[in-house]
């Protein structure tokens, strides 16, 4: 009888990678744009959409708020906690961003979005390996399986 610790199977580990590697990409969104001074951002994306119907009095506090909830939702996907919550809010804010990227017809970075939204997609659908996360406490003991 030979005594095996337990190891995640392959798509677990795969879906793993995927969900830190958005997650990541996320958080660096974020934190990047939080430590090159979120004021900078903001008069950035006042001028991308002047030309839109977009008034400035909903740009302003979306500019604000987004360095933020990139940071924050890239850092929950990254370790994994909520991350069913997480994935979707971040859907959402791709969905949100789209709309904005089509007002201003940029449609080079629309589609860039439509490939993050289908990762996320991708990450809400297979759920169920989700095993490697905060959320699943992978690192709590258990038994090892004897093979």
């Amino acid at each position: 009888m030979v005594v095996t610790p337990r190891r995640p199977d392959d798509s677990s580990l795969a879906y793993a990678l995927l969900r830190i590697t958005l997650g990541l990409n996320i958080f660096m969104h974020g934190t990047s744009r939080l430590l090159a001074g979120i004021s900078n951002f903001v008069s950035g994306m006042i001028k991308m959409f002047q030309s839109t119907v977009l008034p400035t009095a909903v740009v302003v506090p979306f500019g604000y708020a987004l360095p933020w909830l990139e940071a924050g939702l890239g850092f929950l996907i990254i370790v994994g906690f909520r991350t069913r919550e997480a994935l979707v809010a971040g859907a959402l804010l791709m969905l949100a961003l789209t709309f904005g990227t089509a007002l201003r017809q940029d449609w080079d970075v629309a589609g860039v979005q439509l490939l993050y939204s289908a990762v996320y997609a991708a990450l809400i659908a297979a759920l169920r390996y989700n095993s490697l996360s905060v959320d699943q406490k992978p690192f709590a003991r258990s038994e090892p399986r004897i093979k």
